[in-house]
């Protein structure tokens, strides 16, 4: 038997009432709820630090001459305020007519959208606010839903409430991109108008607001025809919001494009300098690449560009690299002596950013680390002068054993005349008389630090090795009374808002003695005009050393090859080799090559800066002697003489040498020891007093050098007889 169903009970009037009033608190709840969300939620949509827009670091000369340019987003932002109005006007004709009017959000676009947008059964029409499309362009991705275009509309709110309107409409054409990774207006201008941004006209304001809806799509360099057009709307809106005349109207669009597209690249000869830069800002100011990529920093640096233009042509000459395949390397780096500025810097050949900086590659220095490590500590020592003697033998130390390059040994040598001649054995057995640990300090205040503890380093046989620029601050001791300094690409640092963030005061370090500098330059540069360093042509002052490294795998050829020196105004230092040496990449010549191109190099600097022409000595040292050749005695002869107080004298003349300086001592032959009877200072005869002239008597005369206080070869012997 089947129930019959029972009738659902009548809702009561009063409890429809309740149930309805419920459901309008709710709404009205979720409504307040809602409006609060999107009236305040915009702070957790806005990430502060994407309002600070990205800006391109500028690295440039002393004459304002841009070298080099790091950004993430090539951005040069700008004030509002120094905008044409025209220009504002532009953007806001054409994005956001009610800009001034609304707070974020225009309902009446939207309204407008939504109805559109339900006609066409799709989105078809944006209604973004400029302050909307800032949102989007800074916090949102670029996709079209409804909760992306609810949290850009809580983000606008948001922005209105925060920011004045001028400076929201600041952020925007700050923000905006405008294609071919150009972003902001400044660089737009720059790029299609090359012109400043307040220098825009009205056409070209114009068209550049026009990029706003589809930058690529309307560009005016691949689609010249769209540009065209689309700017004349913009023009168009202007006029229909009341911001241009009918007439000024008609004769903006009569114009065309008026495009001044000048490719703006950074000089390759500078790639070099403006890395180095770059290196020294991440290791002195704590600015890494990433910061200043990112930050809008103008960088002002200390390179002279006709100096940095002719190392880098001389380095375009393969006649100076010469090697037994392709690839020969070089890095070459030229600092003022007084300033510490670097002002040319070569860091590769054809050197690109990113490449490998040769600079601050650690290489074998070979004998330029010499007058560093061994004759400069040496000579601060009281017991050590140019002309003391130094021991020029092959020895053994403990199983190191530093020969001579020809292989041939002096047995003494003096200290000018080793450094002169790079004699290895001597400079070796220097170093061990004088103490490594003791060497390693001056190293230590020239900014130079290496761990090696053997002799070996006296030859520049490194664990290590050295950059070209730890060559360059040694030898600037020898340039500057003997006072270090690190050398400085930057002079100044600007932050994005124009502040001075960093001015470059280098500290000098006492190193060696102004006399020992002195002492070090002279000999030096007698190793420029008649050593090692001869090679090439340089007619005004020049000091220096070179350095050359055997290959260890091409027995008989060069590894590395350098250049260190200085003359009155700068300091430089040269290397060149192979990036990566094996035995099928070695060197063809030694260190003759990175000698010559210095001496390229300064001859072109001297045609337009004229260099000093001669080292000028302080008045507070002592001058450096030149060494003394003692000669060959020849042509010994004896004879008499007759008159004066006494009767009978005797007279030796001979022929030697025409150095003044050249004390000659007379001797006579005994049975026991030769007895000195006198000598003369360049001069080439001697009078004999007190001679019997019934007796014979042998003579014989030795140059003797007063500098090292070493007697030479003596001469013949001579007989004074009257027979």
């Amino acid at each position: 038997m089947t129930r019959a169903k029972q009738p659902k009970p009548r809702m009561s009037f009063s409890h429809l009432l309740k149930r309805l009033f419920g459901w309008a608190v709710f709404i009205i709840i979720f409504a307040l709820l809602g409006y609060a969300t999107i009236l305040f939620g915009g702070k957790w949509v806005v990430d502060d630090e994407k309002m600070v827009l990205d800006a391109t670091t500028t690295i440039e000369t002393a004459d304002g001459d841009v070298i080099g340019e790091l950004y993430q987003e090539n951005r040069v932002p700008v004030d509002l305020g120094d905008l044409p109005e025209h220009v504002k006007n532009a953007f806001i004709a054409i994005e956001d007519r009610r800009f001034y009017e609304h707070a974020g959000v225009d309902l009446k676009s939207v309204m407008r959208a939504v109805f559109r947008d339900i006609i066409a059964m799709e989105k078809v029409e944006g209604a973004s606010t400029i302050t909307q499309q800032l949102a989007k362009n800074l916090f949102l991705y670029n996709d079209k839903t409804w909760l992306r275009k609810t949290k850009e509309a809580m983000a606008a709110i948001y922005l209105e409430r925060k920011l004045t309107k001028n400076e929201i409409l600041e952020l925007y054409i700050n923000q905006m991109y405008f294609g071919h990774n150009i972003y902001g207006i400044e660089r737009a201008s720059q790029t299609f108008f090359s012109k400043h941004a307040h220098e825009l006209t009205v056409a070209e304001g114009a068209l550049l607001a026009g990029l706003a809806k589809s930058p690529n799509g309307y560009s005016p360099i691949d689609h010249p025809k769209k540009a065209l057009k689309r700017r004349n709307i913009v023009l168009q809106a202007m006029e229909e919001s009341g911001m241009l005349s009918t007439e000024k109207r008609l004769q903006e669009q009569g114009k065309t494009l008026g495009l001044d597209l000048k490719k703006k690249e950074m000089p390759t000869w500078a790639a070099s300098y403006t890395d180095l830069a770059i290196k020294e800002a991440a290791e002195q100011n704590n600015l890494s690449i990433n910061v200043l990529k990112r930050g809008g920093y103008r960088i002002v640096v200390n390179m002279d560009e006709q100096i940095q233009k002719i190392a880098y042509e001389q380095f375009q000459d393969d006649a100076y690299f010469p090697g037994n395949t392709e690839g020969v390397e070089g890095a070459f780096v030229m600092m003022d002596q007084a300033s510490g500025n670097v002002v040319a810097a070569i860091g590769g050949r054809n050197y690109e950013l990113g490449d490998l900086n040769r600079l601050t590659v650690s290489r074998q220095p070979g004998s330029t680390i010499k007058p560093l490590a061994v004759y400069g500590p040496a000579l601060m020592r009281e017991s050590y002068h140019p002309y003391s003697l130094l021991v020029d033998q092959k020895l053994d130390y403990d199983g190191y054993t530093a020969k001579n390059y020809d292989d041939e040994y002096a047995g003494t040598i003096t200290l000018y005349d080793a450094l002169v001649q790079s004699k290895n054995a001597a400079t070796v057995w220097l170093l061990d008389e004088i103490g490594v640990s003791y060497a390693k300090k001056f190293l230590k205040q020239m900014h130079i630090n290496i761990p090696d503890q053997g002799l070996a380093m006296a030859l520049g046989g490194l664990s290590e090795g050295l950059t070209p620029m730890e060559v360059l601050t040694g030898y600037r001791t020898f340039a500057h009374a003997g006072k270090a300094i690190k050398p400085q690409t930057i002079d100044r640092i600007y932050d994005r808002d124009g502040a001075l963030i960093f001015q470059a005061n280098p500290e000098e370090t006492d190193v060696f003695s102004p006399q020992v500098a002195w002492t070090m330059t002279k000999m030096l540069e007698r190793a420029v005009e008649e050593g090692t360093a001869q090679f090439g042509d340089y007619g005004k002052a020049l000091a220096g050393k070179t350095g050359s490294t055997q290959h260890p795998l091409a027995k008989g050829n060069v590894k590395d090859a350098w250049f260190a020196g200085f003359t009155p105004d700068f300091v430089t230092a040269l290397w060149i080799g192979y990036d990566r040496s094996d035995r099928e990449h070695y060197l063809l010549g030694g260190s003759e090559y990175p000698t010559k191109l210095t001496k390229a190099i300064l001859r072109e600097v001297d045609k337009r800066k004229k260099l000093t022409a001669a080292f000028e000595k302080p008045d507070d040292v002592a001058d450096v002697p030149s060494p003394i050749e003692l000669p060959k005695i020849t042509n010994l002869k004896a004879s008499y003489t007759f008159g004066g107080f006494s009767l009978v004298k005797g007279k030796l003349s001979w022929t030697g040498g025409d150095d003044d300086r050249i004390v000659y001592r007379v001797y006579r032959e005994t049975a026991d020891i030769d007895e000195r009877v006198g000598e003369v200072k360049g001069e080439t005869e001697f009078t004999l007093d007190n001679v019997h002239l019934f007796q014979s008597d042998r003579y014989y005369v030795v140059p003797y050098d007063p500098l090292t206080q070493m007697e030479g070869e003596r001469s013949e012997t001579v007989e004074l007889s009257w027979s």
